[in-house]
């Protein structure tokens, strides 16, 4: 089965408070009709700080879409191969015993997929598959978690890796005024993510089911209005209240692999507000406490899009993981509305084990790329 390693986060140097943030928000709009409903909604997001990838001055400039799309290459080519490198590490891993890379991103654009450069610049075999993902937005963690499940599952000797690289703050407009992007500018923060999955060996989630669910004409209510000033990020109102619909089609997932939602081990979840894990806690009949990892992203760091489900993992490793066997959630939310949802257990590799099972099929351990890493 697939294990989902531990993962690699980062973040930028550059930080903003939420004082700070609520600071800027009085002095930029104090005309605003609806400001102290603005202020109100920021307030309860409970992000108390973010890391963005230029000073707070840089940032609320905007020197067109062009420059700004510069500045995501620039970013992301100097700040993502660190993290790779540790995401490998973690994994026991080489460049060479990758077999697929799955790249998220929503807040810039590059064509080729900084899969690509990746691929040139670390050493990658030139064979690497390459799956850029950039429309799914903060569902796309989830997305990439089962698309590398599905990949080691028809390819069972073969490692993915992950990454998610979101620089929100890069598509901040001084312009929109609305609550919606008035909320959003004290929410999103930056941030980098990269993690393993193994098709063989490896300590982390053996994933074991996943899936997808789109609530019916939802499209409209998270999207991106593409204009020349760049992504002009479009929030419904509606949107916390997204889990009700959703909590069913969780409960469905696990219901089909057996288990109860209910009465899991660990909920690695995506974090775009405190009402959504609340809403999670209710509608699952969750103790609150289960979602604490992907609280603490959203405090720490704010809604770093498709990097939040690896960094709320992150947290669990940090915290020294599960007992073995221990059963768990998984979950992107994003524009769709959609769910990119998976179910595992907790694994710790055993290499006697591993090699024992490659002496049983006859293979030798010498030449075996899991055995040879674990």
């Amino acid at each position: 089965m697939a294990t989902l390693c531990r993962p690699s986060v980062s973040v930028p140097e550059h930080v903003i408070t939420m004082e700070e943030t609520l600071e800027l928000a009085r002095r930029r709009h104090t005309d605003h009709p609806q400001l102290p409903l603005a202020l109100r909604l920021i307030e309860n997001t409970g992000v108390r700080t973010r890391h963005i990838v230029q000073p707070i001055e840089e940032t609320l400039k905007h020197p067109g879409f062009e420059d700004r799309n510069k500045v995501y290459e620039r970013e992301a080519k100097s700040r993502v191969p660190a993290v790779v490198q540790r995401a490998l590490d973690d994994a026991e891993l080489l460049t060479t015993d990758i077999d697929v890379i799955i790249y998220v991103s929503c807040t810039g654009f590059m064509m080729p997929s900084l899969t690509a450069w990746l691929i040139n610049e670390m050493g990658f075999d030139a064979t690497t598959r390459q799956i850029p993902i950039a429309q799914l937005g903060c569902a796309a963690g989830g997305a990439a978690i089962n698309r590398a499940h599905d990949f080691c599952t028809a390819y069972p000797d073969a490692n993915a890796l992950i990454v998610a690289c979101e620089f929100c703050s890069l598509c901040y407009q001084p312009t929109d005024l609305g609550v919606g992007s008035l909320l959003c500018n004290g929410l999103f923060g930056d941030g980098i993510a990269a993690a393993v999955v193994r098709g063989r060996g490896g300590t982390g989630v053996r994933l074991e089911r996943n899936g997808s669910y789109l609530i019916p004409k939802t499209e409209e209510w998270i999207m991106y209005d593409v204009k020349a000033t760049g992504f002009h990020f479009l929030l419904d109102k509606r949107v916390p209240a997204t889990m009700e619909p959703l909590a069913p089609a969780l409960k469905q997932l696990a219901g089909e692999h057996g288990w109860d939602a209910a009465d899991l081990d660990f909920y690695i979840v995506h974090a775009g507000g405190p009402r959504i894990l609340d809403d999670l806690s209710k509608f699952l009949q969750v103790d609150p406490h289960a979602f604490r990892f992907s609280r603490s992203t959203l405090t720490e760091y704010g809604n770093i899009a498709s990097a939040v489900v690896l960094d709320a993992l992150r947290r669990l490793f940090d915290e020294g993981g599960v007992e073995e066997g221990a059963r768990g959630l998984l979950a992107g939310f994003g524009p769709g509305i959609t769910a990119e949802m998976s179910v595992g257990c907790w694994q710790t590799a055993d290499l006697r084990r591993s090699v024992r099972q490659d002496l049983t099929r006859g293979v030798s351990p010498g030449v075996t790329r899991s055995v040879r890493q674990t």
